[in-house]
């Protein structure tokens, strides 16, 4: 490999263990510390942290790679994605930020749970740190697929090299340096991945033999007539298991803890501008390495074997070695803001919501924090067993833990902060009929296959269920002082 390329991703990650360093130093001597930064995130920081670790290696390698294989069809996603992740800072954000902290100063989704309904308080820390820890080991694997794939196409490496580097620096920094580590590399990591994704569509439209829009636009109706079509082909429910994407921002603990950490409630309008802006260029971006990269193959007779790769191949080929390397840098930032922030929150729930509940209910903070430690060890492991095959499809295993979270949480937490007559026993309901329909429907092969297969998205009948189920439990269920609490 070039020597520019080495140097830039040598400094990426001295750079990321550097802020781990200083995390730690600053912060980690107690619970709040190490999972929550103290409360006192800056709303930048919390805004780009939640959006570079909502988007992971998907946005650099799983959403290009459906556009340059199926055409601006796939952007339905990032529709769907765009107005979820909107409607989640205007409903959740300013909620979850003061509830958590009223009710008991909770630290994890778990505990807030518990705290708001008392009467269910055991079962819902557990069943919620079991569902946490199982769909993270998945969507952790996601992140380690895709730094598996980065290594074998830029450094003619084994895949299984790939995905234990990837964890390793992960983890170096995560356990050093806790949620403040996680955060303040996550806002690094976002302004990295963003910029990344403005200069590749620029310099890949203008590179080669073409001349812009209009001489992409041509290439790419020779190859399909509909490929810029936004509707052809698009079916009803193709195109509700794309937008459905987004109501799974609800319910993904690793983007609502954000919301948690903001320094306060009045800084949460910033943060939301501030990541709404953000994600708009990042998926605008994204378009455009699919769609661009896909007009710039068939120009230059470039063949993309794994349209997941794109990226990787189109860095490689028409940057300078620097800046390719800052450019691969980006690609580890997706992948590893959003593995550190995964495997942080189930690791948590194992300290606090297993750990101190079930096995040392008088354990000390500075116990609490190593334990937390060493589940994000455990949790690493794991992942990067569930990543052990090269021909995971990133995205798949994405849509699959998405889906999971959104359906068991989402329903839950929105009705949560909203509607006094919710009960303990109607949350308990609704976790554990939302999780048990998508691993069903998973099962049973109902699912869509993005996008034009006849299956339905699994989060669909998921969110539904689980809606349903907390409305109809919780109405026929015995107050149990749960509104009293909440009222007061």
């Amino acid at each position: 490999m070039e020597l520019g390329v080495w140097i830039s991703l040598t400094a990426y990650f001295a750079l990321m263990l550097g802020i781990g360093v200083y995390a730690y130093r600053k912060s980690s001597s107690d619970s709040e510390d190490y999972l929550l930064g103290g409360r006192n995130l800056h709303p930048a920081v919390a805004a780009l942290s939640a959006g570079a670790s909502d988007m992971s290696g998907w946005l650099l390698l799983g959403l290009p790679g459906a556009l340059y294989a199926s055409g601006l069809v796939e952007a339905w996603i990032g529709i769907g994605l765009f107005v979820g992740a909107l409607i989640n800072w205007i409903v959740v954000a300013p909620r979850l930020r003061e509830q958590t902290e009223r009710y008991d100063n909770a630290l994890t989704i778990p505990a807030f749970l518990a705290n708001r309904f008392p009467s269910k308080a055991t079962a819902l820390r557990l069943v919620s740190a079991i569902i946490i820890v199982v769909f993270f080991s998945v969507y952790t694997a996601s992140g380690l697929v895709a730094g598996g794939k980065l290594f074998i196409s830029v450094f003619d490496g084994g895949y299984m090299t790939g995905v234990w580097l990837t964890l390793g620096v992960v983890l170096a920094y995560t356990v050093i340096g806790g949620f403040l580590a996680v955060s303040l590399t996550d806002f690094v990591q976002g302004c990295i991945m963003m910029l990344a994704l403005v200069i590749m569509p620029l310099v890949v439209l203008y590179s080669g033999k073409g001349n812009g829009f209009a001489q992409a636009g041509e290439t790419l109706s020779r190859v399909d007539p509909n490929f810029l079509s936004l509707t052809h082909g698009l079916t009803a429910i193709g195109f509700l298991s794309a937008v459905t994407w987004g109501l799974g921002y609800f319910g993904q603990p690793h983007i609502i803890v954000r919301f948690m950490a903001i320094k306060d409630v009045k800084s949460v309008g910033t943060a939301r501008n501030i990541g709404m802006g953000w994600m708009a260029i990042s998926l605008l971006g994204a378009l455009g390495v699919g769609i661009f990269g896909r007009a710039y193959a068939e120009r230059n007779g470039l063949v993309v074997d794994d349209a997941e790769t794109v990226f990787i191949l189109l860095a490689d080929l028409l940057f300078h070695p620097l800046v390719t390397g800052f450019l691969f840098a980006a690609l580890l930032a997706a992948v590893m803001s959003t593995v550190s922030s995964q495997l942080l929150v189930a690791s948590s729930s194992m300290a606090e919501d297993f750990y101190r509940l079930f096995l040392r209910k008088s354990a000390r903070e500075s116990e609490i924090v190593m334990i937390g430690r060493i589940s994000v060890v455990l949790v690493g492991v794991v992942a990067a067993m569930i990543a052990s095959d090269p021909q995971s499809n990133v995205l798949g295993l994405v849509s699959n833990a998405w889906a999971g979270f959104g359906a068991a949480f989402g329903p839950l937490i929105i009705l949560s902060l909203t509607w006094n007559r919710m009960t303990g026993a109607g949350a308990v309901a609704g976790l554990v009929v939302g999780a048990a329909v998508v691993i069903t429907w998973i099962s049973l092969g109902y699912n869509a296959a993005f996008m034009g297969g006849a299956g339905v998205y699994e989060i669909i009948p998921g969110f539904i269920a689980s809606f349903i189920a907390i409305i109809v439990v919780s109405l026929t269920s015995r107050q149990t002082g749960e509104f009293r609490a909440r009222m007061t």
